[in-house]
């Protein structure tokens, strides 16, 4: 066999792989969405005593749970013809903590709607608006990010800067520039209630979620405005600004990082939360994470800032282009620190 040919033969196998995981994705969205997997990670099972559990159809349950089997993912029992999600597997797809990893099937599973329109837009140009994402990708995004900030922001995120933790403990001004639902702001409510913390985002839905939220939390320190990040007023300043994987997506992300430099109080720190990536393709080659930045970027983070002429940065913009733009929208002191997150990095701004 020539070089090719076993090049060819070893990349098949990849392909394969490849696409058996996407099938799996499927399973594991149809599984968490049922409850499946929950269930399966209870106790060994027969496929009828799932079904009935749950009010499933027991020959479709037979089939996910034959798919799920020989894909590594569920134990089954020939005997007592039992199936099972061992704990050590179920840590990663079952419960309400980040651990859980099967939100992320129903975010991919949300992009594959809009395929046909990232395929027109490599024809064409353009993008696809914001709206086109809504409900699937929103939600499961805001899932995800709910996940984090629950296990991650208060013990995780914010000790990264101890100054901006001070500052809310005795109270200060705030404000999460790209809310979504506003979770992280509530949990800052609570816990820094010496504060006044504010959340901005496009969507009015997402903010009617956030403040009905803090009225049964009640959070009487917490406040939601519909609001483009592009429009945030410089006074009165905060003194702290804060942004979650929301920068890279903004039509004019040079502009928004100005924005929020003038609306800093003097002394304030902007804390932003993106991507560890660099903007230099070359330095990614050995990223586990890589792949799919580029591939949401693509999907998602492109295609919404291009349909309405924005720079189409994308999740890539990496860390160099970052500190480029931060430092040109005033900001002369910048730190990258780790997060809890291996994924995401975290920047302090300052000047």
């Amino acid at each position: 066999m020539s070089t090719v040919e076993t090049e060819a033969a070893e990349f098949s196998r990849r392909l394969g792989e490849i696409f058996t995981g996407s099938v799996l994705s499927k399973l594991i969205r149809i599984g968490h969405a049922t409850g499946l997997l929950e269930a399966a990670a209870r106790a060994p099972r027969t496929s009828a005593a799932l079904a009935s559990e749950l009010g499933l159809t027991e020959r479709y349950v037979r089939e996910w749970l034959g798919g799920m089997v020989t894909g590594g993912i569920l134990d089954y029992d020939p005997r007592a013809k039992t199936y099972h999600l061992p704990p050590g597997r179920a840590a990663a797809l079952t419960g309400t903590g980040s651990g859980n990893l099967a939100p992320v099937a129903s975010l991919l599973e949300g992009f594959g709607l809009l395929v046909p329109e990232i395929e027109r837009c490599l024809r064409q140009g353009g993008g696809v608006p914001y709206d086109a994402y809504r409900p699937a990708f929103t939600e499961a995004m805001d899932d995800l990010w709910r996940r984090v900030y629950d296990d991650e922001l208060l013990d995780g995120f914010l000790p990264a800067a101890p100054t901006v933790v001070r500052r809310l403990q005795e109270g200060c001004r705030a404000a999460d520039v790209g809310c979504g639902t506003g979770h992280a702001i509530n949990l800052m409510a609570a816990a820094f209630p010496r504060s006044s913390l504010v959340g901005y985002d496009l969507a009015p839905d997402a903010i009617a979620r956030a403040r009905d939220e803090a009225r049964r939390l009640g959070l009487s320190n917490a406040t939601f405005e519909v609001l483009d990040a592009a429009q945030l007023a410089p006074e009165p300043p905060y003194d702290v600004l804060l942004a979650f994987d929301a920068i890279h997506d903004q039509a004019d992300p040079a502009g928004v990082l100005r924005r929020i430099h003038d609306a800093l109080a003097p002394g304030g720190t902007f804390f932003m939360v993106d991507l560890r990536l660099s903007s230099d393709l070359a330095a990614n080659l050995d990223d586990p994470f890589a792949p799919m930045t580029y591939g949401v970027s693509l999907l998602h983070c492109m295609p919404v800032s291009l349909a309405v002429g924005g720079a189409g940065l994308g999740a890539a913009w990496g860390i160099e282009k970052a500190q480029e733009l931060l430092a040109a929208a005033g900001f002369d002191q910048v730190e990258v620190v780790d997060s809890p997150r291996p994924q995401n990095c975290i920047f302090l701004c300052q000047g």
